[in-house]
């Protein structure tokens, strides 16, 4: 049996550029992955097939779980006879905007890798990724990235400066696909990627905390006016800086000094289910 992290990631920085003709929109996104993380097991069979168990009972166990989609594409891509059962104990939180889904995926990639002994570069798993989820790709590789296209292409950077990471999820869910639905491209207004890249390259960490950006924030908080009150809520708790991920609905905010972590993560406790203190990891997987 194998095991593979599949470590939650954040957007310090989420533009969209404008829809392509494919019908997805070209988007430019700086993300991290954090310490909050999935464990995937993977357990060869001999019957061919594939099986799903999973902790969370919101989570599907058939082809609509992405860890499936990887494992059968796999399979049917190097003709692969065996069988595998996909163990998730599922830790992030679901339809959080943490990219829970796309890194099981990822971890199953990997895995599988190494459990057929494929040989693959993480470069061609994240091709494979990319077929998949849109996410994928980055989840692969892990660290910190520039994804540009549809989320696939992407250009390693240097790990964020140290600190601790609030997350907060709200109870309940949002729909990637409605919020991009709702976006008007034409008016967003759109993050500071360059300055997010500046900070990262110099390791200031006040300018990260000043160039966070992610133009899905206004729409989630308008559909969703949770999000806004949880916001301000990590913001008066005393948090640096704080940003939705993804699509959202989940919260996240910077602190620096270790004092402040245990007053804000036990504010938000009294309120908020589904709260967690990490560290940004910023380190990519090395494939074997």
């Amino acid at each position: 049996m194998l095991y593979e992290k599949a470590p939650a990631k954040i957007n310090l920085t989420l533009d969209v550029l404008h829809k392509r003709e494919d019908g997805f929109h070209e988007v430019e996104m700086i993300m991290t992955t954090v310490d909050l993380a999935d464990r995937v097991w993977l357990r060869p069979t001999t019957d061919g097939k594939i099986i799903i168990k999973v902790s969370e009972r919101f989570v599907p166990n058939d082809r609509k779980n992405l860890a499936y989609q990887a494992a059968d594409m796999l399979r049917r891509m190097y003709s692969i006879r065996d069988g595998v059962e996909i163990t998730l104990d599922k830790r992030i939180p679901v339809a959080a905007g943490l990219a829970g889904g796309s890194s099981d995926a990822a971890a199953t990639l990997r895995g599988l890798n190494r459990l057929w002994e494929l040989g693959l570069s993480a470069e061609k798993l994240a091709a494979i990724g990319a077929k998949i989820g849109s996410d994928v790709s980055f989840c692969v590789h892990g660290g910190t990235a520039l994804a540009t296209g549809r989320g696939e292409k992407i250009e390693h950077l240097p790990a964020p400066p140290n600190c601790w990471v609030i997350l907060a999820k709200p109870a309940i869910s949002v729909s990637t696909a409605d919020i991009y639905r709702n976006l008007d491209v034409a008016n967003v207004q759109h993050p500071n990627t360059a300055g997010m890249l500046e900070a990262l390259e110099t390791g200031d960490y006040e300018k990260m905390c000043a160039s966070l950006g992610n133009v899905l924030e206004p729409i989630t908080m308008n559909i969703h006016p949770q999000v806004i009150d949880l916001k301000e809520k990590m913001e008066r708790f005393g948090a640096d800086a704080v940003l939705m991920s993804g699509s959202g609905p989940t919260v996240f905010g910077f602190v620096r000094q270790e004092a402040r972590v245990s007053r804000i993560y036990n504010g938000l406790k009294g309120f908020c289910k589904e709260v967690h203190a990490v560290r940004m990891t910023g380190e990519r997987f090395l494939l074997d």
